[in-house]
């Protein structure tokens, strides 16, 4: 697994070893940061169900101006904390373990909203909807914020009663990749 692009483009990221977790694919990681290439420079980033850190360490790679990181699991949060270590990033960046099928209270902390959302949760465990939820409750996003989601084709994303309207829906493979934006109740 390698950094598509930007100013870290080809160096390697660690994996997770074993099949827990489910990286996603260089092309696939590639033609969604095609779509988006114009939102990322200075975006401020939440990668949830981290994994890797893969989709938020290219956003820092291709300008981001910072990330926050989102994983329960202790061998990812591992990785990914060495993958952050092996990388000369300027962009802060701030990595959370946290059950995020719990809530995302975690982010209450924070002083700055989000504009740019990256969610891979493992396929077909209806993590999808509890996310979306969840991430509306912690009022940490930015009105129009971006919030793309890789899920299985099995799985729906967004329940009509949330503030996200589906505005592009891609597949690779047996993969989807939904671009939801957020819209500010007022």
């Amino acid at each position: 697994m390698r950094i598509i692009g930007g100013e870290l483009k080809g160096r390697k990221l660690r994996s997770v070893k074993g099949t827990n977790t489910r990286p996603t694919a260089d092309r696939t990681r590639e033609a969604i940061f095609n779509i988006i290439a114009f939102q990322v420079r200075g975006s401020t980033v939440l990668d949830l169900f981290a994994g890797t850190g893969a989709f938020g360490i290219e956003a820092l790679s291709r300008g981001a101006e910072s990330a926050v990181f989102i994983d329960s699991n202790s061998q990812s949060i591992a990785v990914l904390r060495e993958n952050l270590a092996e990388l000369p990033l300027e962009s802060p960046n701030r990595v959370i373990r946290w059950d995020l099928t719990r809530n995302l209270n975690c982010l209450h902390s924070l002083s700055f909203t989000f504009n740019l959302i990256f969610m891979d949760p493992p396929y077909n465990k209806n993590l999808i909807a509890p996310a979306l939820e969840h991430l509306d409750a912690s009022h940490s996003l930015e009105n129009g914020a971006r919030i793309i989601v890789e899920h299985s084709h099995r799985e729906p994303v967004a329940p009509d009663r949330l503030p996200f309207e589906i505005v592009d829906r891609r597949r690779y493979g047996k993969t989807l990749v939904s671009f939801l934006n957020y819209v500010e109740r007022k």
